[in-house]
C-alpha cells in the first residue's frame, strides 16, 4: 500500500514536521544509500534490548533480530551463493522467522517476493514465477504445497531450501541446521552497495479478486513512503503495534513491520486475525496501535458484547476498506479510537489518508494536494468500463460530489513501476491522452468522489459498480444493505448477464447468521425500504461461507461466471418476486421463464 510521501507530509505538516527530516535524509544522503535496513540498524545501536517482536509467549529484541538475520544473510551466501540483485521467493506464514529472514536478504541486496501461504499449485507456480526468482525458501509446514509444484520448479532449475532441520524430499534442501550454525556476525554494507532508492526491493502480490495475482514491483522509494504513514498517524516509538494480517501483505508487512522499524517501536504479531482473542492481545500486551482491513472491525463489532469492551489502551487504527456504519459502530462500542483510514494500492502512484477523525471518508485535499500529487477523478462509463471521452478525444473531470475513476498522472516523482512479468497488465493500467495528447496517467481502476468540503470518500471498484436498466448500481451499498438484515451475516454483491438484457442484474451470494433461515419477506421489505427496484438483487444465492482473499476482499469472479443456473449451483437459489413481494426458490421452471423471456425483469 503507497501513500505518496510529499502529499502524506504536508496533509500532517503541522502535527508531524519530523517526518520532513527524515524525509530529506533518505532522498539526499544517495551516497551511500540510506535503506530501511540502515534504519534498522541504527534502531539496533540506540537500543539493543528493547523488544522488536512479542510472538507466542517469546519476546524477540531488536538485537536478538538483528543477529538471526545475520546468520540468515551468511547461511544464505555460503549455501546458496546468494548475491545483491537475486530474486528469492518467501512462502511463510506470520511468525518472527519471517522478518528476520527477509531482513538477512535485505543485507544482501537481496528483492523477495511475498508469497501467499495460502495459494496452492497452478496459482503458487504462477506466482513464483513471474517474479524472476531463482530460489524459495519455505516454511517446514508448507512443505506438501512445495512438493506438489516441485517437478515444475526442478524443470526450470529453481533451488528449493526449507526452514527445516530434516531432509526427506529429493529436490528440496533443508537450511535449517546450517542457519543455525552460521556466524551471527554483521554483513559488510558493500554487499548491497549498488541499491538505490528505485532499485526494487520487494515483490508484493496485487488483485486476487480476479484471475492470477499480480506481482507488482515495490521499490525502496516505496517502501520508505509506507513506513512513514505510522508517523503521519501520529504513532511514536513508545507504542505497542498489533499485527494480526497477513505478512505477504503491504498493509501487515509495509505499514506494519517496516513502519515499526521506521518508528522504533515494539510490535505484536499473530499468525492470523482472530475476533475472539483480540481484545484479550491487546489488555495483555498493552497494545496502543492496531491494524485492520477488509472485514476485520465489523467482525469484532459481531462478536458479544463484554463489560470490559472498553478496557484496553488502543488510541489509533490505521487500515482501510471500513464501512461507515461498521466504523461508527466500532467506535460507540469500543471507545474513542482514531479511525486513520487510508487509500492506497500497491502498485500505485496516488493515494489518500483520513487524518481527520470524520467517519466514512479516505482522506481530505487540500491546496496544495495536486501540486506535489497530480491526479484526477474522470467520467466513467459504467456499462462499457471505460472513460468518458468528449470530441476531441480527451477524458472529462466531474464535478463536485461526483462519483468518477481515479487516476494519477504518471512523472517521475509519482511514476507507476508496474508488475513483473505482466505486460499486459502494465498497458491496462496506462491511460494516456488524458487531458492532453500524449499525456499518461495510471488506471486506478477504483470510482471515487470528492465533496463540497473536500473530503474523499471510496465509492466501488471498476467491474463492481454495474449497470441495470440504465442505472449504475454499487455493490458496496447494496452488500450494506443486505447486512441490515436480520438472518445475513455476510453478503458478496455482483452483476451477471441475463440473455436478451442489456447490463448485468443484481446477483447476492450471502452467509447467514449461525441457526438462522433465510427470510424471504424481511429481506424483501429491508431492501424496498433502502433501494431503488433497479438496485436490488433479483438473485440471492445462500452458501455456508464466502470466499475471500487473505485481507478479506469478496471474491466475484467463479460466482459471476456461475451466474443463476440451478443446474449448476448447488446452494439454495432465490429469486425476487415483485408481485409477491418477497423472495422465492428459484426453481428449474422460473430459470427456464427467465430466459425466454415470459418474466420480465
Amino acid at each position: 500500500m503507497f501513500v505518496c510521501i510529499k502529499y502524506v507530509m504536508i496533509s500532517c505538516l503541522s502535527q508531524h514536521s519530523c517526518l520532513v527530516f527524515t524525509y530529506e535524509r533518505v532522498i539526499n544522503r544517495k551516497t551511500p544509500f540510506y535503506s530501511i535496513v540502515d534504519c534498522f540498524l541504527e534502531a539496533v545501536k540506540k537500543h539493543p534490548r528493547k523488544a522488536f517482536i512479542h510472538f507466542e509467549g517469546k519476546t524477540y529484541s531488536y538485537e536478538e533480530v538483528d543477529k538471526e538475520s545475520n546468520k540468515v544473510a551468511n547461511a544464505l551466501r555460503s549455501e546458496a551463493g546468494l548475491r545483491e540483485g537475486d530474486s528469492v521467493a518467501l512462502f511463510l506464514g506470520n511468525e518472527p522467522r519471517f522478518v528476520w529472514t527477509w531482513l538477512g536478504l535485505a543485507k544482501l541486496g537481496c528483492p523477495a517476493a511475498l508469497l501467499n501461504f495460502n495459494i496452492r499449485s497452478k496459482s503458487l507456480l504462477h506466482c513464483f514465477s513471474c517474479c524472476g526468482a531463482k530460489v524459495l525458501i519455505a516454511a517446514a509446514v508448507l512443505r506438501d504445497a512445495v512438493e506438489e509444484i516441485l517437478p515444475a520448479l526442478k524443470e526450470k532449475g529453481i533451488t528449493v531450501y526449507l526452514l527445516s532441520d530434516e531432509r526427506t524430499t529429493d529436490g528440496i534442501q533443508c537450511i535449517g541446521q546450517a542457519i543455525a550454525k552460521a556466524s551471527d556476525t554483521p554483513l559488510s554494507p558493500s554487499l548491497r552497495s549498488n541499491i538505490h532508492i528505485r532499485t526494487t526491493a520487494l515483490y508484493i502480490y496485487t488483485s486476487g479478486t480476479t484471475g492470477l495475482p499480480k506481482a507488482a514491483y515495490v521499490t525502496h522509494e516505496r517502501v520508505w513512503a509506507s513506513s512513514f504513514i505510522q508517523g503521519v498517524c501520529g504513532v511514536t516509538s513508545e507504542d505497542i503495534f498489533y499485527i494480526n494480517l497477513p505478512l505477504y501483505h503491504s498493509a501487515g508487512f509495509l505499514i506494519g513491520v517496516v513502519g515499526s522499524i521506521e518508528r522504533g517501536n515494539t510490535v505484536v504479531l499473530r499468525r492470523k486475525f482472530s475476533a475472539s482473542q483480540f481484545w484479550d492481545d491487546c489488555r495483555k500486551y498493552n497494545i496502543t496501535v492496531m491494524q485492520y482491513i477488509g472485514e476485520t472491525l465489523r467482525y469484532l463489532c459481531n462478536m458479544p458484547k463484554k463489560d470490559d469492551d472498553r478496557d484496553h489502551k488502543v488510541r489509533v487504527a490505521i487500515g482501510n476498506g471500513v464501512r461507515a456504519d461498521v466504523w461508527q459502530e466500532f467506535l460507540n462500542r469500543f471507545g474513542r479510537i482514531h479511525v486513520r483510514e487510508l487509500y492506497a494500492a500497491t502498485e500505485g502512484n496516488v493515494g489518500f489518508i483520513n487524518y481527520t477523525d470524520k467517519v466514512g471518508v479516505v482522506g481530505r485535499i487540500n491546496i496544495l494536494s495536486k501540486v506535489f500529487f497530480p491526479y484526477s477523478i474522470i467520467k466513467f462509463d459504467i456499462e462499457k468500463e471505460e472513460p468518458v471521452r468528449n470530441t476531441e478525444g480527451l477524458c472529462i473531470p466531474v464535478g463536485k460530489d461526483e462519483v468518477g475513476l481515479l487516476v494519477g498522472k504518471i512523472t517521475k516523482h509519482t511514476p507507476f513501476v508496474g508488475y513483473a512479468g505482466n505486460k499486459q497488465q502494465n498497458e491496462k493500467k496506462r491511460l494516456s491522452d488524458v487531458f492532453v495528447k500524449g499525456d499518461l496517467y495510471f488506471n486506478s481502476g477504483d470510482l471515487l468522489r470528492i465533496d463540497k468540503d473536500k473530503f474523499v470518500y471510496f465509492h466501488d471498484r471498476v467491474g463492481d459498480t454495474f449497470r441495470w436498466k440504465g442505472e449504475n448500481v454499487a455493490t458496496t451499498e447494496v452488500a450494506d444493505i443486505l447486512t441490515m438484515v436480520d438472518c445475513i451475516e455476510e453478503a458478496n454483491v455482483y452483476g451477471v448477464k441475463v440473455e436478451g438484457h442489456e447490463g448485468r442484474i443484481g446477483m447476492a451470494a450471502v452467509k447467514l447468521k449461525e441457526g438462522r433461515e433465510f427470510d424471504c419477506i424481511n429481506t424483501c421489505s429491508v431492501l424496498a425500504n433502502y433501494l431503488p427496484v433497479y438496485a436490488r438483487p433479483r438473485f440471492i444465492r445462500i452458501q455456508n461461507s464466502l470466499e475471500v482473499t487473505g485481507t478479506f476482499k469478496m471474491k466475484k469472479v467463479k460466482l459471476v461466471e456461475e451466474g443463476f443456473d440451478p443446474t449448476l449451483i448447488r446452494d439454495p437459489l432465490y429469486f425476487l418476486d415483485l408481485t409477491q413481494k418477497k423472495y422465492i426458490p428459484l426453481s428449474h421452471e422460473i430459470h427456464k421463464s427467465i430466459l425466454s423471456q415470459e418474466i420480465k425483469l
